[in-house]
């Protein structure tokens, strides 16, 4: 079938290619620029990335095209981030991106192309069970990204395939560099979708206005002054300005809390302290892989990613709202982050902790 692949630059989209045009498909690549503001700076790698995809595409015998996103990406994903800084909470663009971005408009560009499918290098598979598809987790327990995928719907899982979600990360490497990838030994890209490596308080303080205020002890005792609760997300330990100031036995601070009223930034000594286990979250905006909500009961979930799944049980909290029971603490639960839910290997789909 015609298939356009998703070619990111990286060693992860160029081997998902690759197997693809193995299989006999008509392999297309289609390189997304999503991000145009600072195009120029030595923090964004588009252009390199986009001289490594179409080296790629070259060594694997595909045709590649550039599509710019810049506009939906900002009216759809942008936007929303900001949003959510300016009301204090720590926002995941990373799965609104693949729902916006790369499973809603790269789909639709696809689809206009004429493709039956398109695939990327996310870490994750999907299969069709009794007509419906389920989104299951990547083999590789290290690499799976569930997690980020969790807002997609049938529609969109149905178009989609990720060749290389079965395949540990160390065999992905290997394919690459006994195929001759240029692409085979580049470093995995980190940081968020778009901002990339660059310092992100300084990128944060072009499109929010910085506010400074108080930061204080969960008693109310007063540490200081904070650069502006934007800056701060649950849990932080670096950059708070107060690793001098150490009492109770030396323990490091933690952020617990950010006061928006009072714009009040609220820190703790300890990586156990109370005021950072939470047996209990509220997730608004829910989007469920199947069309419906899952059945009240048990299941697994992370409250971020890269943790275990935690057992819980899923309660209704009314419309697009569900509430989550920890049998053990959650460390540091981010308001803004994405609560994730699964049963066993199966991503059910998740919502915003509220």
């Amino acid at each position: 079938m015609k298939i356009v692949v998703g070619l990111s630059g990286g060693v992860d989209s160029a081997v998902a290619a690759l197997l693809l045009k193995r299989q006999g498909h008509d392999v297309v690549g289609l390189f997304m620029k999503n991000w145009e503001d600072d195009d120029d700076d030595e923090y964004c790698s588009t252009r390199e990335d986009l001289v490594d995809a179409v080296s790629v595409a070259e060594k694997v015998g595909i045709e590649v095209d550039a599509v710019n996103f810049a506009a939906e990406y900002k009216d759809r994903v942008f936007a929303s981030f900001l949003g959510e800084y300016r009301a204090g909470r720590t926002p995941n663009p990373d799965v609104l991106c693949n729902a916006e971005i790369k499973f809603k408009a790269f789909l639709d560009h696809a689809m206009a192309l004429g493709a039956e499918k398109i695939a990327t290098g996310h870490y994750a598979r999907v299969e069709e069970r009794d007509g419906r598809f389920v989104l299951l987790k990547g083999l590789d327990p290290g690499k799976d990204q569930s997690y980020f995928l969790h807002r997609l719907n049938q529609a969109q899982l149905s178009r989609t395939v990720f060749p290389v979600g079965h395949l540990p990360k160390s065999e992905v490497r290997r394919i690459a560099r006994e195929a001759g990838l240029p692409n085979h030994a580049k470093r995995d890209s980190t940081g968020i979708c778009f901002i990339g490596e660059r310092p992100f308080r300084e990128f944060l303080s072009r499109y929010l206005p910085r506010e400074p205020g108080p930061m204080v002890t969960a008693d109310g005792e007063s540490l200081g002054e904070h650069q502006g609760l934007m800056y701060y997300t649950i849990g932080q330990r670096q950059g708070l300005g107060i690793g001098g100031r150490r009492s109770s036995g030396g323990e490091p601070w933690y952020v617990a809390g950010k006061d928006l009223a009072k714009n009040t930034l609220v820190v703790v000594q300890g990586h156990g302290h109370p005021s950072l286990l939470q047996n209990r979250l509220v997730a608004a905006d829910a989007s469920w892989i199947a069309g419906e909500a899952p059945d009240a009961g048990a299941y697994g979930a992370k409250s971020r990613y890269r943790q275990a799944d935690a057992p819980c049980d899923l309660a209704p909290e009314g419309p697009g709202r569900f509430a989550l029971d920890f049998r053990d603490p959650q460390w540091a639960v981010t308001p803004g982050q994405s609560a994730v839910l699964y049963r066993g290997e199966e991503c059910l789909g998740g919502g915003v902790i509220a």
